[in-house]
């Protein structure tokens, strides 16, 4: 695992009325990658970003846009994403009949492509794309909301597709994706979680953007300090 573990804040948290001064603060405080949350209100219960918004962050931040499909048809609007600026594009394992194809795609346009599994879904459920995978998403969360409670019964789940990465010498980083936040963040990483995806820990009317950001590192340099 790359001992460099990155945070990607999640932009469904950030105060819409100041989207792009959010985005600018969370690359000032040094995050790898902004997480761009799309919904459509059929695969989860709630409607979100189109590529307009995807548009809109590429012209005020020089970061990675890792979008995250939580759409059915994904393959209808992976070339809208990309030509938005996306940097990399994944797709629900569970809304895809082809899903090679639909990776395929994502790669033709220039763009990382990814998976992203639900809670339930089962690691071995990956098997067979890996070849052709950048990235996984595991869900930490059931997908549809902001600020719901990690389930810590998906860690297994990591550990597992770390082993199976691994095994297979493939170049794969696997981002945790929901209830991220500085009592969760160590578990993830022990698990194998080598990207952290978080919405309300950084956008917070509590504290600042780059307060948020500090406390997860802080988080993640204590555990990685006890390996």
């Amino acid at each position: 695992m790359n001992q460099s573990i990155q945070l990607a804040p999640s932009i469904l948290a950030a105060d819409m009325t100041r989207l792009g001064a959010q985005a600018r603060e969370a690359e000032a405080a040094g995050v790898d990658l902004l997480h761009v949350d799309v919904m459509d209100g059929r695969f989860v219960p709630n409607i979100t970003f189109g590529p307009l918004i995807v548009e809109a962050l590429r012209r005020v931040t020089s970061l990675p846009l890792d979008v995250h499909l939580m759409i059915v048809e994904p393959e209808r609007y992976l070339q809208a994403f990309a030509q938005a600026g996306a940097s990399a594009i994944a797709v629900h394992l569970e809304t895809c009949a082809h899903l090679h194809r639909t990776l395929q795609q994502i790669h033709e346009l220039g763009c990382r492509a990814g998976v992203a599994i639900n809670p339930h879904t089962p690691a071995a459920a990956l098997s067979e794309v890996l070849p052709f995978l950048d990235f996984i998403v595991v869900m930490t969360v059931n997908p549809g909301f902001g600020g719901q409670a990690f389930i810590p019964e998906v860690l297994p789940k990591i550990t597992q597709l770390r082993a199976m990465v691994e095994k297979n010498q493939r170049q794969i980083r696997i981002e945790v994706d929901g209830g991220i936040k500085p009592e969760t963040a160590p578990a993830a990483v022990r698990a194998g979680a080598d990207v952290l995806i978080a919405g309300t820990a950084i956008f917070n009317a509590k504290h600042t953007v780059k307060q948020g950001i500090d406390a997860l590192r802080a988080a993640i340099a204590a555990q990685e300090a006890e390996r």
